[in-house]
């Protein structure tokens, strides 16, 4: 009797596989096609959701940095504002600290 061995054994296997398969698939596809529209369709969804949420945050991080740009934009011309305004008092009390080092060096 001849002895059976792993080739064999793989080969009857792949056979049987292959006679098996194209059956599974013609009795279970009237099951497996309305849940694989399912399936499709839920996930169509979720990028849908996944879509509107991504765009409703990129709406405000765009309001927010929109608002700190209208911050910094203010607080930079208060401080222009504030520095043009404060050289000529830097300005007068440079030139009077000036003139009391001149008269306390004179003395």
């Amino acid at each position: 009797m001849p002895r059976i061995d792993s080739f064999t054994k793989g080969l009857a296997l792949g056979i049987g596989v292959a006679i098996l398969v194209p059956v599974v698939i013609t009795t279970l596809a009237p099951v497996l096609k309305p849940a694989a529209r399912t399936a499709v369709k839920t996930g169509l969804r979720a990028v849908e959701k996944g879509r509107e949420a991504l765009a409703e945050t990129m709406e405000k991080v765009e309001d927010m940095v929109a608002e700190t740009r209208a911050e910094m934009r203010a607080e930079r011309e208060e401080t222009t504002a504030d520095f043009e305004d404060g050289a000529s008092v830097e300005a007068a009390e440079h030139s009077a600290d000036e003139s009391n080092v001149r008269s306390i060096v004179n003395e």
